[in-house]
């Protein structure tokens, strides 16, 4: 006859106090220490010797759960397998399925679908660096408390760092539970559980990046022309073209074409995901040829000190610091070349924004207007050449006329 079943209650595992093994029937058992602390068991014969399973903590497992577990284990049982070996052969298949190496994994699955090299590598850092106490831990085991010990350090000194982890952290624990990995609710979850355990963060506040002003930047040039280092030539390039760093440090002499005299940047690798081209001025190509000198099979324009990297993101920032103007970003020139076009020129707002590879108006009007004014734009680069030139009448500037 089979024994009784459900003899305890959900009132009843949180109240026991007494020290000993509490039959719920078929097998499963509350164990309570002495110390309070509170356990279940599944117990059970094999071959004729009595066999115990742990099945987790109270605190970690209700009722239900361990009910269903224990299920689980007598119909193996009945099939005549041992429930205890069954769970080690499977924790020794998913022993290489630890949290770094399957991060690892899934960010070269994921790698084709982000937009450059430094998204990928900034996913990798944050994956081993400030996720390092989880790397070892089996996928199934990373629990909140896992999640917590990593974020509440950076929570309110890195802010936007830690954003971006718990975002990623949430990322890698949902692709686990999709391969069957681990299951239950995601502990890296934000909304309805981790907003409740850490405390409101401050607003992220990015202001604007600090642009040098346009009519500073014929001077800054004089200065940037007289060194001759990759990184130097990496930053006038980026300031001529009016792009961003990424775009700048990851071109390729496969994107260039002279003889039309284009730099087309792909799609995957521009911010608004829309392939940019990017008309050739005389100094660009007077820069090419110095480049040429520097061409290696990887195809970078600018290579890294690594073979098949591009220079290093910080190189073009170091040689703002090192000629004593650390106080501006790279990126700032962008903002530079914005404020130059709409007060020096009569270039359409639209042609300057082009240039910046901005997406303007909405989505009927970009409908209408499916070309890039390369020529015009080739015009208003030209007077941007010049204005940052170096040379005695470098402010003033030739106005276009209005098309």
């Amino acid at each position: 006859m089979a024994r009784a079943a459900k003899r305890l209650s959900a009132r009843a595992v949180q109240t026991l106090s007494k020290p000993g093994l509490h039959a719920d029937g078929d097998g499963l058992y509350l164990s309570v220490k002495a110390t309070g602390a509170k356990s279940w068991l599944f117990i059970f014969q094999w071959h004729g010797k009595r066999k115990e399973m742990g099945l987790g903590k109270l605190s970690a497992v209700p009722l239900a759960d361990a009910r269903e577990s224990a299920g689980q284990a007598r119909a193996l049982v009945a099939r005549g397998i041992n429930p205890i070996e069954r769970r080690k052969a499977e924790r020794a298949r998913n022993a290489d399925q630890a949290f770094g190496s399957f991060a690892d994994a899934l960010i070269d699955d994921l790698a084709p679908g982000f937009r450059n090299q430094k998204h990928i590598a900034q996913w990798r850092m944050t994956l081993k660096d400030y996720a390092a106490p989880l790397r070892g831990k089996r996928l199934d085991e990373i629990d909140t408390a896992a999640i917590l010990s990593v974020l509440q350090p950076i929570w309110q000194t890195k802010p936007e760092t830690a954003i971006r982890l718990r975002g990623r952290l949430e990322r890698v624990l949902d692709a686990a539970k999709a391969k069957g990995l681990r299951s239950g609710e995601n502990p890296a979850r934000w909304r309805g559980h981790l907003d409740a355990l850490l405390p409101k963060r401050q607003k992220l506040t990015r202001g604007h990046h600090a642009a040098m002003p346009y009519k500073a930047i014929p001077d800054f040039m004089d200065a940037l022309r007289a060194n001759e280092s990759l990184s130097a030539l990496a930053l006038e390039w980026c300031i001529l073209t009016a792009t961003r760093s990424g775009e700048t440090l990851n071109a390729t002499w496969s994107e260039i074409d002279r003889e039309s005299g284009v730099w087309t940047i792909a799609a995957q690798r521009m911010k608004a995901g829309r392939e940019h081209r990017v008309p050739l001025t005389g100094r660009m190509v007077e820069i090419l040829g110095k480049l040429e000198l520097l061409r290696r099979e990887d195809g970078y324009l600018f290579p890294g000190n690594k073979k098949d990297r591009p220079l290093s993101g910080m190189a073009m920032a170091m040689q703002m610091r090192r000629m004593g103007y650390g106080q501006f970003t790279v990126h700032g020139f962008r903002s530079g070349f914005r404020d130059w076009a709409a007060e020096e020129t009569s270039f359409p707002r639209e042609i300057a924004e082009a240039a910046l590879a901005h997406v303007v108006g909405d989505a009927t009007e970009r409908a209408y207007r499916r070309g890039d004014a390369l020529e015009r734009r080739r015009d208003l680069m030209g007077a941007w050449e010049r204005h940052c030139s170096p040379i005695e009448n470098a402010n003033i500037v030739q106005l276009a006329t209005a098309q």
